[in-house]
């Protein structure tokens, strides 16, 4: 067997863990997008939140490898964030916005509306900051 061969045997046998792997990660950004819409809490929906999904800017193979990332962008309202999504051991790992991380192990409904506030507060913050910043460095 040649070393292509083996290549494509190795994808092939892999392929239902993958796609097993992506439903999870996008349902996930789903649901998260759903917990970011009723964030404000009960019958206040965020109508401002859209999504989404996009290929990883940082997965240099295609399709993405067992334990890669998935990703969507979420506009919130005047901005956008970038949610990056993988599972590792069992639990969902995932980035957002400008350095925001997270870990949740069941992906529930509470889980993901405590995400989603912070997630709103940090790219809240991070826009306030970045504001206080550009006016330190023009001083």
């Amino acid at each position: 067997m040649s070393e292509f061969d083996e290549l494509q045997a190795v994808i092939r046998r892999h392929a239902n863990e993958r796609q097993g792997e992506e439903r999870a990660c996008e349902a996930l950004i789903n649901a998260l997008y759903h917990a970011l819409r009723a964030a404000s809490g009960p019958g206040l929906p965020l109508n401002n939140v859209t999504l989404d999904f996009t290929v990883d800017p940082t997965n240099c193979l295609r399709p993405i490898p067992t334990g890669g990332f998935h990703a969507a962008w979420l506009r919130l309202g005047l901005c956008e964030v970038l949610v990056r999504v993988r599972r590792v051991e069992g639990a969902f790992q995932g980035e957002y916005g400008d350095g925001g991380s997270f870990r949740l192990e069941t992906g529930g409904r509470d889980e993901l509306i405590v995400l989603a506030r912070r997630i709103l507060r940090d790219v809240a913050d991070t826009y306030a900051g970045a504001g206080r910043e550009q006016v330190r460095r023009l001083n």
